[in-house]
């Protein structure tokens, strides 16, 4: 069977927006899942929730928020796939008859416009693709996350779908990765820097040099490619989507996640040396309570799984209630504003320049034609 299947058909004029909810997903299941889309529901009203899971668990939630209730249709299944379960296990013992699995299937089948999971990054993001399919022309996968900048956030991807990528791969996901800033940041050309070890052209592996090489001859119209960019340029904020493969990107995000979380604990410790400290800390208070909000993981919580026919939304697995209701809204915005059919306009905006497998040389050839056509004008 080929790795490539036809989209779902669109949300239909008049129907609420519809997001399919792995209900037991996380490291907590319902007692996270349902209060977070509860809290999702009072951000956007205008959409209802179809909750995939064990009945009478949801259902014993779904009894303390009256809202969601009546915005909500329960399917009940028994299985369940665990937080420390192998993909190829996951797969084997869940599929179609999962509540991570029925999730994403309800997207396949137009049932839901979007799919949202806390569960097991790996089972998630295998049966995703097994479910959905690759979008025409895109190879694999990738994991997109909202990254904390100095400047305010970035779109930072892969994180981890998948290991390796080749000039293409990264060609490809920086395509995505801005058309999900196109939503998320509101902007017409987000600016877009591929990771590298300098910002020079004559370092790097030979994938991130060919990708940047066609990302910079090929000049797509909806996004400024604007070179490398180094590791500490993501904190900074320098591009609006930082691309990298997998394997890069994974450790960027863990180690990310360490030393603010390293910090934290120097600042407690800090604060809790002496009374001259503690006593200090009431008068900063506030630019405290700033910092911890701004560092807070919740408020980003929500990568997208990226080259599907169809948007998977996984919210991490050990969040509470508000940061699930975070990747909610993810999932929310990723649906409303249509992220599917920017993808592929974007990729047919990229079909007319390169074509599979096309190497730097070609795309060269094409750029130098279309320069001497503008310079000549028609024949």
């Amino acid at each position: 069977m080929s790795d490539e299947a036809q989209a779902p058909e669109p949300r239909k004029s008049g129907r609420a927006l519809r997001i399919s909810l792995d209900a037991m997903g996380g490291d907590f299941g319902p007692s996270v899942t349902v209060p977070g889309a509860a809290i999702a529901l009072e951000r956007h009203p205008d959409c209802e929730f179809l909750l995939f899971g064990r009945e009478s668990e949801i259902n014993a939630e779904l009894d303390k928020h009256p809202a969601l209730k009546a915005r909500a249709r329960v399917i009940h299944t028994y299985t369940v796939v665990s937080m420390d379960e192998k993909p190829s296990q996951a797969l084997r013992h869940g599929r179609y008859k999962s509540s991570m699995w029925m999730a994403i299937d309800a997207v396949r089948k137009g049932e839901a416009d979007v799919c949202c999971s806390a569960g097991n990054t790996g089972a998630l993001m295998v049966m995703a693709r097994f479910c959905l399919r690759m979008m025409p022309g895109i190879d694999r996968p990738a994991l997109a996350c909202m990254w904390p900048t100095a400047r305010g956030e970035s779109i930072v991807l892969d994180v981890g779908a998948s290991i390796g990528a080749t000039a293409e791969n990264l060609v490809d996901m920086a395509i995505m990765g801005s058309a999900m800033a196109r939503i998320v940041f509101d902007l017409e050309r987000p600016t877009v820097g591929l990771l590298n070890v300098g910002v020079e052209e004559i370092k790097g592996v030979e994938q991130v040099k060919e990708a940047g090489s066609i990302l910079r001859e090929v000049n797509l119209p909806n996004m400024n490619y604007i070179g490398f960019v180094e590791g500490d340029d993501i904190g900074k904020g320098r591009s609006d989507v930082v691309v990298t493969e997998g394997f890069a990107g994974n450790i960027a995000l863990k180690t990310a996640e360490g030393t603010a979380k390293q910090i934290g604990d120097y600042l407690k410790s800090a604060i809790q040396s002496s009374l001259l400290a503690k006593i200090g800390y009431l008068f900063a208070r506030g630019a405290f309570n700033a910092l911890r909000q701004k560092m807070d993981p919740r408020r980003v919580n929500g990568a997208v799984f990226l080259g599907l026919n169809g948007v998977v939304v996984k919210s991490h697995g050990g969040t509470d209630a508000l940061g699930f209701a975070s990747a909610v809204d993810v999932a929310y915005d990723m649906a409303k504003y249509d992220l599917m059919a920017k993808i592929g306009t974007a990729l047919a905006e990229r079909g007319e320049w390169i074509l599979p497998g096309a190497s730097s040389a070609m795309v060269e050839n094409r750029a130098d034609e279309n320069s001497a056509d503008k310079e000549t004008g028609p024949a």
